[in-house]
């Protein structure tokens, strides 16, 4: 299996903030949208990096409360990590857990086709587990 699988059950939808947005913002997004991170985009559609919950946070313990009203590109991720639809489960899920992240922008020639998060991965690690030990309880039975 791999991430294009998954891009094909969850749907490419991306949901994605610009750089010059608040924080405030930016977290009420993440909010309504349950979700854990946005792609942040500049003024001319280029991924410039990636803001999670895990960013808010760590604004508000380092700056206080009033790191609210700065700018998203004040505290994103600017070092983002792609992966790629061909990646299997097994890269991604050694991308996630090696630079502790959990979600990875989906690139295939350039162009941004959605994003996987860490409960996407393990949903799908999951159910491929499933469906081997259902093919081995079957090939058991009929043996």
């Amino acid at each position: 299996m791999n991430v294009g699988a998954i891009l094909k059950f969850k749907g490419s939808e991306v949901i994605s903030v610009e750089a010059e947005e608040t924080v405030a913002a930016a977290a009420q997004m993440l909010t309504t949208r349950r979700i854990g991170a946005l792609v942040v985009g500049n003024g001319d559609g280029d991924i410039v990096g990636m803001f999670s919950e895990r960013d808010v946070v760590a604004g508000i313990a380092q700056r206080g409360a009033g790191v609210l009203a700065q700018s998203v590109s004040e505290l994103m991720t600017s070092k983002v990590v792609f992966c790629d639809p061909s990646d299997t489960i097994a890269d991604v899920m050694a991308k996630m857990t090696d630079r502790r992240i959990r979600h990875l922008p989906v690139v295939d020639g350039g162009q941004l086709l959605g994003v996987i998060s860490i409960g996407d991965v393990v949903k799908q690690r999951i159910a491929e587990t499933e469906h081997e030990a259902e093919a081995l309880r079957e090939y058991i039975s009929t043996g």
